[in-house]
């Protein structure tokens, strides 16, 4: 069983971490640093299903289907992932911890299966690097106290389309 884990400290307060990792306007704005990605039914609350959408490459729909297993705010978020409904869950977690200073992120992504499952791993674990190292502060940067973008903010989600689609 493959895995991989993201430790990421962040100068903003936890309960704005929260927000930017589980708001669904907010999450397209750091997950597009990647292929994106954009939850449609998404709530912080376990027992939702909902799905990522993103953008579709061959071999790969775009569409990633996701349930809530737990969800306290603003310490802890877990979901189900799976690229078809036949696949078994690999499961991402999201833990959020004060530390001086700030906020530490602690992203597991756990359960991978096999060779493919091996493979996944490595692609997401590379591509989720990008989205907390570079996505994630540019959406928290532009972030005022209440969790809404400043005015004048220039963050806005990818196309997720292909082209000539």
């Amino acid at each position: 069983m493959s895995e991989y884990i993201i430790v990421k400290d962040y100068p903003q307060p936890r309960p704005l971490v929260w927000k930017a990792l589980t708001d669904p306007a907010l999450i397209p704005l750091w997950t597009s640093t990647g292929q994106g990605g954009r939850p449609e039914g998404f709530l912080p609350e376990a027992g939702t299903k909902f799905r990522f959408i993103g953008k579709p490459f061959p071999g790969w729909d775009g569409v990633v289907l996701c349930e809530v297993l737990d969800a306290q705010a603003p310490a802890l978020l877990r979901f189900t992932w799976r690229n078809k409904e036949s696949d078994a869950p690999s499961v991402v977690t999201n833990r959020l911890e004060d530390v001086p200073g700030g906020t530490r992120l602690t992203y597991e992504h756990t359960g991978f299966q096999g060779v493919e499952g091996f493979m996944m791993s490595k692609l997401l674990g590379n591509v989720r690097r990008k989205m907390l190292n570079q996505g994630l502060p540019a959406v928290l940067n532009d972030l005022d106290e209440q969790g809404k973008l400043r005015p004048g903010s220039t963050l806005r989600p990818k196309d997720l389309t292909l082209s000539g689609s």
